[in-house]
């Protein structure tokens, strides 16, 4: 069984026991958490809009940060130049249960 969920505006292709990260995630490690459904697929039987019954339970394995992002901007002739950087919060979570 698949499922499609929604998670911060951004859509995953899930199945049971998978792992992924997703965009940060309120909870601490060990926590359970249930996503918003958009589409299920078991057995040849597709359900999706209002007809989707389906839950996505996941448990939250870690809080992490992705790779620096550098953005640099200069003007040419000017003596001008700035440099910043960050890096975007995600979450580790293990998709629990397809229901």
């Amino acid at each position: 069984m698949i499922a499609v969920i929604k998670i911060a505006g951004q859509q995953f292709k899930v199945e049971k026991d998978q792992t992924l990260y997703v965009p940060h995630l309120a909870g601490n490690a060990g926590d359970q958490v249930d996503l918003e459904v958009l589409l299920t697929a078991a057995d040849g039987k597709l359900s999706l809009g209002s007809s989707v019954k389906g839950t996505v339970s996941a448990e939250i394995l870690d809080h992490v940060k992705g790779d620096t992002v550098i953005a640099y901007k200069q003007k040419r002739r000017k003596g001008f130049h700035k440099k910043k950087g960050h890096r975007t919060a995600y979450t580790k979570i293990k998709v629990t249960g397809i229901a």
